[in-house]
């Protein structure tokens, strides 16, 4: 699959799934807008080794993803120098964990802003533009927390059954415009917010981080490995893809059997 002269905005993309996305995407041809917070000498290596390794353009745009007004801007900027927005990517996201009666508003309000409102905000200025061209690609990353729940994740949870349902009415609106819109479920992936609970959790327990680790899985998933972010962006290319041109409004799961039980 080539996607030669297309271009990708993937939000929260100088970390974790959202890299290994824009890595993805890159290495199929397509140019590449990157969004998100970090060092800034450490984003530039990442913008220009993936442009130099892929041949493409490359960008970075660090938009807080809590602010329509950025939000609006990133796409504009997209669309200004990479001469579009075929494929959308809404990948940024926060988390906080506490009991409800515990989790403080300004962390709701926080994370409901960045992980579900702002996947509104993207697509509501990039949807035009792919509609107008006759093709597009709009692919958010949900959670296994989209379809079921786990205690002291409210917001979280919230946030993701929130992306769920976007998905859902904007792959119907979309239908017969050559625009798809389809989410993806991933349950644990090591990235570097979750290697961080694996660590604070061996601490808190006194154990091998190992066993944290096998701990963690085994309480969710039947099979007990991670998904990786390398997997995650394969699922997204596959959206990206004419094999996917069918689907709408679904959601690709990779979660070790996590939702089948």
């Amino acid at each position: 699959m080539s996607l030669g002269g297309k271009s990708a905005l993937v939000t929260g993309s100088t970390s974790g799934i959202g890299q290994a996305i824009a890595e993805a995407f890159a290495a199929q041809g397509c140019n590449v807008m990157l969004n998100g917070f970090g060092d800034a000498g450490a984003i530039e290596t990442l913008r220009a080794g993936l442009a130099k390794k892929c041949g493409v353009k490359v960008e970075h745009d660090g938009a807080d993803m809590s602010k329509p007004a950025e939000i609006a801007a990133l796409v504009a900027k997209t669309r200004a120098v990479l001469g579009g927005v075929d494929i959308l990517v809404n990948n940024a996201g926060i988390q906080y964990v506490a009991p409800v009666e515990q989790f403080p508003a300004e962390k709701w309000d926080a994370i409901i802003a960045i992980n579900l409102s702002a996947a509104f905000h993207a697509i509501h200025e990039a949807l035009p533009l792919m509609k107008a061209a006759g093709w597009g690609r709009i692919i958010n990353i949900a959670s296994t927390h989209g379809l079921v729940a786990s205690a002291q994740k409210v917001a979280y949870v919230a946030a993701k059954h929130g992306i769920v349902g976007l998905t859902k009415v904007v792959g119907m609106e979309c239908a017969d415009t050559g625009v798809t819109c389809n989410a993806i479920c991933p349950g644990w992936v090591m990235t570097p917010l979750v290697r961080k609970q694996i660590e604070a959790r061996a601490a808190e327990q006194g154990i091998p981080a190992e066993e944290a680790q096998r701990n963690l899985l085994a309480e969710k998933q039947p099979q007990l490995q991670f998904t990786t972010t390398e997997q995650i962006a394969g699922l997204a290319l596959f959206l990206a893809s004419d094999a996917a041109s069918n689907m709408q409004g679904t959601q690709l799961v990779s979660d070790g059997g996590w939702t089948a039980q």
